[in-house]
């Protein structure tokens, strides 16, 4: 259709439909004039049962406090990453993830956005898990551990023969013979992970659940209702449910790039720390819990707490016991040595009998600054093994944007093209490597849409 034929609000229409997240504008007097798919999906509502209607009427279990579009309409003030609860007009729990605006047009506020994320499923599913682990913990077994302990790490699984990273698991013995929280940080993909199992593995704990919980993985209402469980009637559809925290009452509970707990959430951790006691979400009673916590994250702490994304209390609190992981690239004795044990791994896994590696390829990796440290060493070698026609590693066998490495040191000047796409793709590649491969964390690691690192993914790796 030629442009003259088109104008700005059917353009505006067409873009806000593409979006796949949900988007409900209502006018100042509170009726909804735009409402697109996504949202409806989300709501389990037909468009026509919301669009030109007033919006208390559309959805009844909502009032003027409750709603944020009517919060933001009174208050004139944005509302970033509120978790909202309610139920439709046909009875179905809905849990959205809000950021409501205000919309100004020459200094007047015309009407509200809302941009709505669904997270009823994940939800769901995070409160299966709580429930899995509460039915893990009943069973008991006089010969073996108990199911929260199964399948862990120990020191003795950990490959080294760098001198400072063997007095850091001597350290870590040490620290199992204690009850005190462990702070351990480092890069994505040193294996801190390991490292705390291994202290929980080492210690009286080690027949008592060990639960690990990724505090950037969730919204804050759901990671503190996870965490510390809730009451029934606490909010719409709410169920009586331990949270982790009693979940692992006798073990070890592990909280993952601590960094990202937000601030208000961090407090309440802190009081768990200084007296033992919990309170469910909307309960009256509290609870007192034996729960050892270690935690991790992937930036220096004191850096953390200058950026205001730790609290220093809590940050004293745990540098009691805490431990820096070196990167591989400070531990290239460890480099030969680990990709041995990987190459083993998977010989044994995929049915092969590699031999090892030719001799410049060694060389490579242990010029290589590896930024995914041990974990992008492991998926290397995996890769490798995979698309090997041999039974020894080299070159060609490497991932196409290692290859593209060894061209740029050897001195040789890339196309700006060339060079820009090479960058690129190294800068996607360490994102998913230090989110595991999630697409969207990474998106929001590059700062760039899910839709547009995805197409990239596609293109380049």
């Amino acid at each position: 259709m030629p442009s003259e034929f088109l104008n700005t609000s059917e353009v505006l229409e067409a873009i806000l439909e593409t979006i796949d997240e949900g988007i409900h504008v209502i006018d100042p007097k509170g009726q909804t004039i735009f409402y697109n798919g996504v949202a409806a999906n989300h709501d389990g509502m037909k468009r026509s049962e919301v669009l030109g209607r007033p919006l208390l009427e559309a959805f009844p279990s909502l009032n003027h406090k409750s709603s944020t579009l009517l919060r933001v309409i009174k208050s004139e003030k944005p509302i970033y990453n509120y978790s909202q609860s309610y139920v439709n007009a046909h009875g179905r729990i809905i849990e959205t993830l809000n950021t409501t605006l205000p919309i100004y047009v020459d200094g007047f506020m015309i009407g509200a956005i809302e941009i709505a994320k669904d997270y009823s499923s994940l939800k769901q599913l995070s409160e299966r898990l709580a429930d899995l682990e509460s039915s893990l913990k009943t069973i008991k077994s006089p010969e073996r551990k108990t199911p929260g302990s199964a399948g862990l790490y120990s020191f003795t699984e950990i490959v080294t023969s760098d001198t400072g990273f063997k007095d850091l698991i001597s350290q870590g013995k040490k620290a199992a013979r204690s009850s005190s929280s462990v702070l351990v940080y480092g890069e994505s993909g040193v294996g801190k992970e390991l490292f705390v199992q291994s202290i929980h593995q080492d210690s009286s704990r080690s027949k008592e659940p060990f639960i690990a919980q990724n505090c950037a993985a969730l919204p804050e209402n759901l990671l503190e209702s996870l965490l510390f469980g809730t009451a029934k009637g606490s909010y719409t559809g709410a169920m009586e449910r331990q949270g982790l925290f009693e979940l692992a009452n006798g073990g070890t509970l592990f909280l993952d790039e601590l960094q990202s707990m937000p601030i208000d959430l961090q407090a309440k951790l802190l009081r768990v720390l200084e007296d033992g006691f919990i309170r469910r979400i909307g309960g009256t009673k509290s609870v007192q819990v034996d729960v050892r916590i270690m935690a991790a994250m992937n930036i220096d702490p004191k850096k953390a707490v200058s950026e205001n994304r730790l609290r220093p209390d809590l940050f004293y609190r745990l540098n009691v016991l805490s431990y820096e992981l070196p990167p591989l690239r400070e531990r290239i004795v460890d480099i030969e040595l680990l990709t041995e044990h990987f190459v083993s791994i998977f010989n044994s896994k995929m049915g092969l009998s590699i031999k090892g590696m030719e001799e410049e390829t060694k060389v490579f990796f242990r010029k290589y600054h590896w930024p995914g440290n041990v974990r992008e060493l492991k998926h290397t070698i995996e890769f490798m093994m995979n698309h090997t026609e041999t039974d020894v590693l080299n070159l060609e066998d490497l991932p196409q944007f290692l290859k593209k490495r060894i061209t740029s040191s050897s001195e040789k000047i890339l196309p700006l093209r060339e060079a820009m796409i090479e960058m690129e793709t190294k800068l996607i590649t360490e994102a998913l490597l230090q989110t595991n491969g999630n697409v969207f964390q990474a998106s929001k690691l590059l700062q760039i849409p899910r839709q547009t690192l995805q197409y990239k993914i596609k293109k380049h790796i």
